[in-house]
């Protein structure tokens, strides 16, 4: 309501009727000289012309004593109120990204620059690099499965077991990766025996479990690059995740309605999984034109529909263990990114696929 309903009158003949209010203002026409001889309500009436015509004019300080009796809580309550006025609605605010976007590019250069260093200068060095990035992986996830459901994966056998299967593809293929995973699992059923027996089902179901998840399928990076042109399949494969999470990302913040999953990962849309198999299509057609020896681009849009699927799943996948942990982020060790782990997840199953691929398009030479 605005200010001017609650203040003293505005002048003579303000109040009453309508033709109260035309009457010129005047010593005849005063409202404010009205006298009052008991307490009551006061109602506005037409003066009494002659009344106030014998009346001796106010005074300043009658005048001002009228006008605030008038004004007063009794005549409030009588008065006509203006509609209080409706503040103009705000504007929709716009969608933000759930994440530190300044740091999750930051980060994520830093980590392409790495990667591509190693990647096309020393070959062993990027070998390095996966160790690394499986080591903290399996730590990340270990340390979740203790933290919340009391589950004690043994991290040494799975640690030691990882590097060698990641080395072991690399140098001896995909017969050395299974010789390194069963030799990694039978290491984990044996190293849990030196604790008490109780949980010992659940511990060792775990560690085997998080050995085939993280090194085991990352061993596939490592087999990518044993090709001749093996920095281009493994730079491929990292393109066409990128673009297809970037795609999947941007289509479904931008357009997204109708939730893929939503008992998952609610945040998850239909057209944003439309946009990773658009763009991941585009790139893999690109990709096996002008990156892969032998390569063409009808091969490029399978790779591309393939990597989206694989991608979409990974990430449907690592968010069903987060939710079953009641966690959001495996870890804090990449800022705007989460964990290694969640850097992993959709690169992990689709790096088996992208070797097949191309092992059926162009070969594993």
């Amino acid at each position: 309501m605005n200010d001017s309903s609650w203040g003293a009158p505005q002048g003579a003949g303000y109040w009453g009727t309508p033709e109260m209010r035309a009457a010129p203002a005047g010593p005849a026409h005063d409202v404010h000289g009205a006298q009052q001889t008991r307490p009551m309500p006061i109602v506005p009436d037409v003066p009494d012309a002659g009344r106030d015509a014998d009346r001796e004019p106010q005074s300043r300080d009658e005048r001002n004593g009228d006008a605030a009796r008038i004004s007063g809580p009794l005549f409030r309550d009588e008065m006509p109120q203006e509609p209080m006025s409706t503040p103009p609605p705000s504007p929709p605010r716009k969608k933000r990204a759930g994440r530190d976007l300044r740091a999750a590019i930051g980060v994520g250069v830093g980590l392409g620059a790495v990667i591509g260093v190693s990647l096309f200068i020393v070959k062993a060095v990027f070998i390095g690099v996966i160790v690394i990035a499986v080591v903290v992986g399996l730590w990340e996830l270990t340390s979740r499965l203790q933290e919340r459901k009391g589950i004690k994966a043994p991290l040494i056998p799975l640690a030691v077991g990882g590097a060698a299967m990641v080395v072991a593809g690399y140098a001896r293929g995909p017969e050395g990766a299974w010789v390194a995973m069963a030799l990694t699992a039978l290491a984990v059923l044996v190293w849990r025996m030196t604790e008490p027996p109780e949980g010992y089902l659940k511990d060792v179901t775990a560690g085997v479990f998080a050995a085939f998840y993280v090194p085991f399928l990352a061993t596939f990076v490592a087999l990518l690059l044993t090709a001749d042109d093996g920095s281009w399949r493994v730079l491929t494969f990292l393109v066409l995740t990128v673009v297809s999470d970037t795609g999947a990302y941007a289509v479904g913040w931008r357009f997204g309605k109708h939730k893929l999953a939503p008992r998952i990962s609610p945040g998850k849309t239909r057209e944003g999984l439309l946009g990773a198999v658009g763009f991941a299509m585009v790139a893999g057609a690109l990709c096996m034109e002008f990156l892969i020896d032998g390569g063409a681009w009808w091969q490029g849009l399978l790779l591309g529909l393939a990597v989206a699927a694989s991608a979409t799943l990974g990430d449907l996948g690592e968010s069903m263990i987060k939710r079953d942990l009641g966690i959001k982020d495996m870890g804090t060790l990449l800022p705007g990114h989460g964990g290694i782990m969640d850097r992993l997840d959709s690169l992990l199953p689709t790096a088996p696929v992208v070797w097949l691929l191309l092992v059926l398009f162009v070969g594993s030479g």
